[in-house]
């Protein structure tokens, strides 16, 4: 037979046991809601909500001709969503295909702005278009990043053979190659082939390069040849053979 004292002793241990089974549901509920509410704020909420206005665009890369209009419409389709949820893999993605994007990168600037940090492809030549009135520029990779009604004066204008990609790629390196104050009196180059590149300098000099092979030695001889009187008269100057060139 179970005392009076006894049976009022497991009733107070069952009531403690129901009080702490009760505030133990109470923690596990307002733990579950606390986390419904954080994530609902980082996710679902406009706390952190991106917006476009807050956006910053970084363009490195003399004469660039990425368009930062074009950028910032690729992030304003994703107006209003919040950060924590932004997919910036796929918004990277998007940017890589505006028209002279060479490589770009996305990081969230808290609590509602991107920075867009884009590496420009930078124009080396223009070339005749295709189909149209004016001049496609392209980068050193024959990429095109942009067109022109007329020719930029700093860049050469290259002549090559349609579909001649070989002979395109070897004018370009050889235009890549030249320092800048040796590009900057380059007006025209031209190839028929690939080992027949030839320049015309802003003076009408023409220069006959040959290949893209060389080029360091090449360079350095027309450099000296340019600040000689050897070339005073000369209407043609051929360093194809650097170690013999040519003066006519």
């Amino acid at each position: 037979m179970v005392s009076t004292t006894s049976a009022a002793r497991f009733a107070e241990r069952a009531k403690v046991r129901r009080t702490i089974a009760r505030r133990q549901a109470i923690s596990l509920v307002s733990a579950g809601l606390a986390v419904v509410a954080v994530a609902w704020v980082l996710l679902w909420s406009p706390v952190l909500a991106l917006d476009p206005d807050e956006l910053a665009i970084e363009i490195q890369g003399a004469g660039s001709v990425v368009a930062s209009d074009q950028v910032r419409e690729v992030v304003a389709e994703r107006d209003g969503t919040p950060l924590p949820r932004l997919d910036t893999g796929g918004i990277r993605q998007d940017v890589l295909d505006v028209p002279g994007v060479r490589e770009a990168s996305v990081s969230r600037d808290w609590p509602h702005g991107l920075t867009v940090t884009i590496v420009a492809r930078e124009p080396v030549a223009a070339v005749p278009a295709q189909g149209r009135s004016g001049y496609t520029l392209l980068d050193e990779e024959g990429v095109q990043v942009g067109h022109v009604r007329k020719a930029p004066g700093e860049l050469p204008v290259v002549d090559v053979p349609a579909g001649q990609k070989r002979t395109l790629r070897a004018v370009l390196e050889v235009v890549h190659e030249l320092p800048a104050e040796l590009s900057a009196q380059v007006a025209s180059i031209s190839a028929r082939t690939q080992d027949t590149v030839s320049m015309e300098l802003r003076g009408g000099l023409r220069v006959d390069w040959g290949s893209s092979s060389d080029t360091t030695l090449k360079i350095a001889v027309l450099t000296t040849l340019l600040g000689s009187d050897a070339v005073k008269g000369a209407t043609v100057v051929d360093v194809s053979a650097p170690r013999m060139p040519i003066i006519k």
